[in-house]
């Protein structure tokens, strides 16, 4: 028999329990996505290794030293964000990811095995490797920056809801709807699925999205058509950059001119060009009477009949579905153009898609991160805006090295574009141009121990030069090293016993530099660059690293 006083005691406890827990389900959300959390071997890791990163040298490729660097880093993502986390926080304009669709099929591997259709745990194991990685990631945006992620409907709800509470719902911008192909496959029981799904998500409510200007000399105003409507007109033939053939060759075709004989687009430069619409819109247009015709030297143009004001009719509001803007086939022989075989990569996104992202969303200096870069759209999608218009926008490529797929695929289709190559045909392909440096993800060991603290500092270098985007080795005295661009220098000192000498070689030195001391603790040394402290700024190392480590692994 229990005694009485006992008895008391268990039950004082049993309620404190109950209010106790009571409390915990007052701070629990009332609405979201619950799933078990699955463990997953790369996070874990961080708790014994800290990445680092490591510079492959003979794959660096510079063709313009007045261009900005672009990044590849082959590891796993997980890993490589956590660097980025430290190297490039709150600094990117834009995220673009193309995530596995988890559609059961082995598209998905987690825990190196391939999650199929029956795995219980499905969605678990997505879930939970796509919201350590999406954290990372709102951490990197700028407050105007975007990110988009592909999808498809097998976790279209479940991504939805994911980023809702890690971005907010209210910054939640919309779904597009991308038509990747016309007509669909064996697998579709009931409807042809022609279509994937991009979520967008601002990081705050500074975010723009850039509308396409129409130049003035492009449109034309105060017209009126049979029925006595007023309309602007728009010019067919698509302007600016992206406006030749070769960008859109589907977009090239004839349609016929008032007096039977038909025409074709042309580019501003007088070349070969593409229309602004695909045939099927283009057919519309022409049932509908919508297609205004103006003859200038002999040569027929067709503008689009718009019935708005005239104010409106100088910005074109983009639709939510993406109709005609190139297609998976498009992007399998962009790849088959590259490298002269087919099927280097599945279901690959077309770089036209990716130039539609870019173009509404950033300025020409813009960074733009693809952490799950696969055969490496993005970045080529990004030299070619670049080349286009004269952008300095420098990307950022994530990719492990899965069935070789960085060094194979990814790393020699940047080359080829950089430099330039011959297709399948033997025609010469007029290089991009840019600049390229290739990492490794590497680590350290985590034991917070003096040894491991000095190991992490050098092995840092190549951190703290990406962070301060200054890669050009101006000295190396051993126990100190100083790193520039173009007008900004990085000084890394890894024996505070060596601060004199460091201060002598950087007295000739204009402008500031960013230096970092090595120190066991968290010491800036203020004291000894006092008579300097305009000219420089200071950070202890590996403190300042590990700070962001430690708040990313807790």
């Amino acid at each position: 028999m229990v005694p009485k006083k006992e008895e008391n005691l268990s039950k004082e406890k049993l309620l404190a329990e109950i209010e106790r827990l009571k409390k915990e389900l007052k701070k629990r959300k009332k609405y979201g996505l619950v799933w078990e959390e699955k463990p997953e071997d790369v996070v874990e890791m961080c708790k014994k290794s800290l990445p680092v990163l490591k510079e492959v040298k003979n794959k660096e490729i510079i063709t313009d030293e007045n261009k900005p660097i672009n990044l590849l880093i082959e590891g796993d993502n997980y890993h490589a964000l956590s660097v980025l986390n430290y190297t490039h926080a709150k600094k990117i304009d834009l995220i673009y990811i193309d995530p596995p669709y988890n559609t059961g099929n082995k598209d998905f591997i987690f825990n190196d095995r391939y999650i199929d259709y029956e795995d219980s745990y499905r969605h678990s194991k997505w879930l939970s490797f796509m919201e350590k990685r999406l954290k990372l990631a709102k951490n990197l945006l700028k407050d105007t920056g975007v990110i988009f992620i592909s999808i498809d409907y097998n976790e279209l709800a479940q991504l939805r809801l994911i980023c809702d509470e890690l971005f907010g719902e209210k910054n939640f911008i919309g779904i597009l709807i991308w038509r990747k192909k016309e007509g669909g496959g064996q697998t579709d029981d009931y409807f042809v699925t022609e279509h994937e799904y991009i979520l967008v998500y601002e990081r705050t409510q500074s975010f723009k999205w850039i509308d396409e200007i129409v130049p003035i000399e492009e449109a034309k105003f105060n017209k009126k058509d049979e029925e006595g409507k007023k309309f602007s007109a728009i010019k067919l033939a698509k302007w600016g950059s992206g406006a030749r053939r070769e960008d859109r060759p589907t977009m090239y075709f004839k349609i016929k001119a008032p007096d039977g004989k038909y025409v074709y687009p042309k580019a501003p430069d007088g070349s070969e060009g593409r229309w602004r619409v695909g045939k099927i819109k283009m057919n519309e247009l022409i049932e509908n009477n919508l297609i205004y015709w103006e003859k200038k030297n002999g040569v027929w143009i067709p503008y689009e009949k718009i019935h708005y004001s005239d104010a409106d009719v100088k910005k074109i509001k983009e639709r939510s579905i993406l109709f005609e803007l190139a297609s998976t086939g498009d992007a399998t022989n962009e790849l088959t153009g590259i490298f002269g075989i087919k099927d280097v990569f599945q279901n690959p996104k077309p770089t036209e898609l990716i130039k539609f992202l870019i173009t509404h969303t950033s300025n020409k200096d813009a960074t733009i991160l693809d952490f799950m870069a696969g055969s490496g759209t993005t970045g080529h999608a990004v030299l070619k805006v670049n080349k286009e218009d004269g952008g300095n926008r420098q990307f950022i490529l994530c990719t492990n090295n899965e069935n070789n797929i960085c060094t194979d695929v990814c790393y020699p289709r940047i080359e080829k574009v950089i430099e330039g190559y011959k297709n399948p045909k033997g025609d010469t392909v007029e290089r991009l141009g840019g600049n390229l440096k290739y990492f490794k993800t590497d680590f350290v060991n985590a034991e917070p121990t003096d040894k491991n603290k000095k190991k992490l500092t050098e092995q840092a270098t190549e951190m703290l030069c990406i962070r301060e985007g200054t890669f050009e080795q101006f000295l190396d005295k051993g126990n100190f090293k100083i790193f520039k661009n173009r007008n900004h220098h990085t000084g890394i000192i890894f024996d505070q016993l060596t601060i004199s000498e460091f201060k002598k070689a950087i007295k000739n030195i204009k402008g500031k530099l960013s230096v970092y001391v090595f120190s066991l603790g968290d010491d800036t040394f203020d004291e000894e660059f006092e008579d300097i402290k305009q000219k420089v700024k200071l950070s202890p190392i590996p403190e300042a690293i590990l700070r962001v480590y430690r708040r990313i692994f807790r």
